[in-house]
């Protein structure tokens, strides 16, 4: 099991195929993917890395999380998150992860924060019918309708779908394939739509569904950091 990836979602255009076919696909942006800690079984009870990305400035990250990037020479990052992995599958701490560590044709799950949608009637919120447009409705044509029964058991039950939040929750979408890639300017174009909106931080993973690419590489695309970028981190 390899580590995924931490990208920001750019948008979404189309590119070509070689047959001429256009293919639309959502572009994702890999700032600067770094390896800010690990997790061993032994130490842990499981083994994980943590991935930062991004920039963030110091004024803006607290003392505990300033001494933490100082004690690994890391600059602060925007966005941390957590990727288990297995034992044979650890990267060194300080070390970037480009974005060929996925190659074109890769199936892949993304997991990202949908779009927060406020307070929804039933009908959009649960695709409800509705009630009647004639007959006697008036006013309540996108109600959701009765929500319980009579004096027994004279209560709603939980979880009933009624109106209410819709949207800006954590969703995976899987078996997406990688369309393209772009090592120079750090961008993964994958097929199709990926959760979240733009600008919003998703995790690329390898799908879970599915085997792994023969070209892949293990333990992943690795860039390592030198003597200077330690220095600027640790300045």
């Amino acid at each position: 099991m390899r580590s995924g990836l931490i990208a920001q979602k750019v948008g979404m255009t189309r590119i070509f195929t070689d047959a001429g076919e256009h293919v639309p696909v959502t572009v994702l942006k890999i700032d600067k993917c770094q390896v800010v800690a690990q997790r061993t079984a032994d130490k842990h009870g499981y083994t994980a890395l943590q991935l930062g990305v991004g920039a963030r400035k110091p004024k803006h990250t607290s003392n505990a999380e300033r001494q933490r990037f100082a004690k690994v020479e890391i600059e602060p990052k925007r966005k941390i998150a957590e990727f288990r992995v297995s034992a044979e599958n650890l990267i060194d701490v300080g070390s970037e992860i480009t974005v060929d560590h996925f190659v074109p044709g890769q199936f892949v799950d993304v997991t990202g924060d949908s779009k927060g949608k406020g307070f929804q009637g039933a009908m959009k919120r649960w695709n409800f019918a509705g009630l009647r447009a004639t007959h006697g409705v008036s006013v309540t044509h996108r109600s959701h309708g009765s929500t319980g029964q009579r004096q027994d058991p004279g209560k709603v039950f939980k979880g009933k779908k009624m109106a209410g939040h819709l949207g800006d929750e954590r969703v995976t979408t899987q078996n997406l394939i990688v369309a393209k890639i772009d090592v120079e300017r750090g961008l993964l174009m994958i097929r199709g739509s990926v959760p979240g909106s733009k600008g919003g931080w998703v995790m690329v993973r390898d799908a879970v569904k599915r085997p792994l690419h023969k070209d892949a590489p293990k333990p992943g695309a690795v860039r390592k950091r030198d003597a200077a970028q330690a220095a600027a981190a640790k300045e």
